[in-house]
């Protein structure tokens, strides 16, 4: 019989090779996907898939740096990664006031020696980090809403708050959804948790409705065949693709809706490439994997020596969830646009960075991983997770 450590390592062996294979299929796709663009854009076709094996391969390095190192280490530092995540927010918001940095109607990224990095990709990762560290050592406390939740619920909303006004409503539902997940398994009373989410809806609708862009968004997605040309564009153009593909797809580099009609082919909507390329078998096939990692994350979690370890492994595997199926609702139309990236797959680089390093993270739990003694109450509220993935 297999020991737990022996157990552990399996499945972190697993976790890593299905990244591997996922950051594979992601270069083949952001390839295939942005070869004409870069052609007319910068006169090669091979420039976004240049400059994607460069990052990925920077990811990979630090992904096995951080698998190697032990995940307590992080907790020690946990406070100085948030202050970095807080200090690259603010200088975005320095860069908003001045002008500089503008992309799309958006200030989101520093730009740097011809690179681009956005500062909200740290702070999600930031936060799961903090909250892991900071709610394991405040077992005692979490749930009172003063001692307890108030101080940790004040500073994600912090963080939210400035991510808002980049603006970035997309990135600042998917931090409260791993957020919400994370407290809810470190013992947080639901009750403070639905408080909380009803003194948040009249801002949420006033930031949709009254300000900004997003209730175009929401409109064209009730209502997308209203304005084929205008706000419903790029939903109609995603189903486009994604129903030309039909089973098998067209074939791999196949695709039309690449050529300037779906926008941003190879970061938005790389998952509507591949549907129209690959079909339903390669999109489904894409879900699956995603659901195993999931599923594997999870595990991970449940086997973690210790309850930081299972709140950071829950939050990590969380986060990489939320963005994907996000991500994959977009493109399908079940979900309004929120530009947020398909994890390994679209065309990126901090996005890209900073989620190998989480999964860095995840496998060096999974390698220590031996049955723990977790609070009946974080055992109780996970397993119906794991059970329906």
């Amino acid at each position: 019989m297999a020991t737990q450590t022996e157990h552990g390592d399996r499945q972190a062996y697993l976790l890593m090779l299905l990244v591997f294979g996922l950051v594979g299929f992601g270069t083949v796709m952001v390839y295939s996907s942005s070869a004409a663009l870069a052609q007319v854009r910068f006169e090669s076709g091979h420039f976004f898939l240049k400059r994607w094996a460069f990052r990925a391969l920077v990811g990979l390095v630090a992904m096995y740096l951080v698998m190697r190192t032990d995940y307590r280490f992080w907790a020690r530092f946990s406070r100085v990664i948030l202050a970095l995540g807080f200090t690259g927010l603010v200088a975005v918001m320095g860069f908003k006031l001045a002008g500089v940095g503008e992309v799309r109607g958006a200030y989101r990224w520093i730009h740097f020696f011809g690179m681009a990095f956005q500062p909200s990709d740290l702070m999600r990762l930031a936060l799961v980090i903090y909250l892991a560290d900071s709610l394991s050592r405040r077992q005692g406390l979490v749930r009172e809403f003063r001692k307890g939740y108030l101080p940790h619920i004040a500073i994600v909303g912090a963080a939210m708050g400035l991510i808002v006004l980049q603006p970035d409503l997309g990135t600042v539902i998917a931090i409260g959804l791993t957020c919400t997940l994370i407290f809810y398994l470190a013992g947080v009373r639901v009750l403070h948790l639905l408080s909380t989410c009803m003194a948040l809806a009249p801002l949420l609708y006033l930031g949709v409705f009254v300000f900004g862009y997003r209730k175009e968004r929401i409109l064209a997605f009730l209502n997308p065949t209203d304005d084929l040309q205008g706000t419903g564009y790029h939903v109609a153009q995603s189903l486009l693709a994604l129903g030309s593909g039909g089973v098998t797809g067209v074939g791999l580099g196949q695709s039309l809706q690449k050529y300037f009609f779906l926008p941003e082919p190879h970061t938005d909507f790389v998952f509507s490439i591949v549907g129209e390329e690959l079909g339903l078998v390669g999109t489904g096939g894409l879900l699956v994997l995603f659901l195993i990692l999931g599923r594997l994350g999870f595990q991970t979690a449940r086997r973690a020596p210790d309850l930081h370890g299972f709140l950071l492994a829950s939050g990590i595997s969380c986060m990489v969830l939320v963005y994907a199926f996000v991500n994959m609702g977009v493109c399908t139309g079940l979900l309004p646009a929120t530009g947020l990236p398909l994890p390994f797959i679209s065309y990126g680089g901090s996005s890209l960075l900073l989620t190998l390093i989480a999964i860095g993270i995840l496998i060096n739990i999974g390698r220590a991983g031996a049955a723990t003694t977790l609070p009946r109450r974080a055992e109780a509220r996970l397993r119906p997770v794991g059970r329906r993935l």
